[in-house]
């Protein structure tokens, strides 16, 4: 009786510590007009608090300097509503601060420790794989995730997924692909732990590139690739995780790779990727077996996969925050 006393308060717990709309800010550009009106949007789709949604200048440039940048972040933390845990930046650009993505340095302060030298190790993240979500109130850490709102058709149209997606349970397939890339296929190695966690909950199928099929149903889908080939062959249900292991899939303007843009364009509804060169370190990368036991637990999709990167320091997550397939809105 104890035992199941203590796994009930434990399930509590966690429920109460779940990522929700009271706990999310909306940061956006007053600079910019479709920023402003992907974010008002935003707010009333997901029932943000008035207080929780603020307006910033940005500068309208890719890369923001660390020195522009950290008055700017002290502005935001003085007037978050102190119930915020997560934020949603509804803009396209900027994208990094120096050489880390504007999330991590939005959620944790620009530090050269998190993306210097580039291809070594890099501070890493106190949320990986943890339990709870109470990041600003246990490690001083407001985790991020770009809305991206340059095309308000497509924004309005993710957010909508998103929506959609919540506590849907969808049947889909996780599918996992080997590529003949060398250095980027290097996830593959994960491919069968991942299998032995996750295939008593989801199904998880094995693809080798080139995938020359339509592949429908997916919930997730995990490359390691600087062009994904047959993204036009694939087809996301709502909720739906993508990302490719490459050196720049995070830099979302006049890159030589695909950007993460390419998978939410396609009905991705969150994606992953590196603005400055991460080398093929896989704790860079998403650990997709992590990121996909949290998903499955009913978390959100910005605490999925903040909680499968183990450095992420130079890595961009993109999507709509609040997206919660597996699990039910508190």
């Amino acid at each position: 009786m104890l035992a199941l006393a203590a796994v009930l308060l434990f399930g509590t717990l966690a429920h109460s510590e779940q990522l929700s709309a009271a706990r999310l800010g909306v940061l956006y550009n007053v600079d910019d007009p479709a920023s402003r009106e992907i974010a008002a949007f935003y707010a009333m789709q997901r029932k943000i608090p008035a207080d929780n949604v603020i307006g910033i200048h940005l500068p309208n440039a890719d890369v923001m300097t660390p020195e522009a940048f950290t008055p700017l972040r002290m502005h935001v933390l003085d007037l978050l509503p102190t119930a915020v845990q997560s934020l949603a930046l509804v803009w396209s650009k900027p994208y990094a601060v120096g050489c880390m993505s504007i999330t991590t340095a939005m959620a944790a302060g620009y530090r050269g420790g998190f993306c210097l030298p580039g291809c070594a190790a890099t501070l890493k993240n106190p949320l990986f794989d943890s339990d709870g979500w109470l990041p600003a109130d246990t490690v001083g850490w407001w985790p991020a995730m770009l809305l991206p709102s340059n095309d308000t058709v497509r924004a309005r149209a993710l957010v909508q997924r998103g929506i959609a997606a919540d506590g849907s349970r969808p049947a889909g397939t996780l599918y996992l692909t080997r590529t003949q890339d060398t250095r980027r296929n290097v996830r593959a190695g994960t491919y069968p732990m991942v299998q032995l966690m996750l295939e008593r909950r989801l199904r998880v199928a094995e693809l080798a590139a080139p995938v020359l099929r339509d592949v429908p149903d997916a919930i997730g889908y995990f490359t390691g690739t600087a062009q994904v080939e047959e993204l036009s062959r694939l087809h996301f249900l709502p909720g739906a995780i993508a990302d490719h292991l490459t050196s720049g899939g995070g830099v979302l303007e006049g890159g030589s790779q695909m950007a993460v843009l390419s998978w939410l364009e396609q009905g991705a509804t969150a994606s992953y990727g590196s603005v400055s060169e991460p080398c093929n370190r896989l704790e860079k990368f998403p650990d997709i077996a992590a990121l996909f036991d949290h998903y499955l637990h009913g978390e959100t999709v910005l605490e999925a996969y903040w909680k499968s990167v183990a450095m992420p320091g130079q890595g961009l997550f993109v999507g709509e925050p609040l997206t919660r397939p597996f699990g039910v809105q508190p």
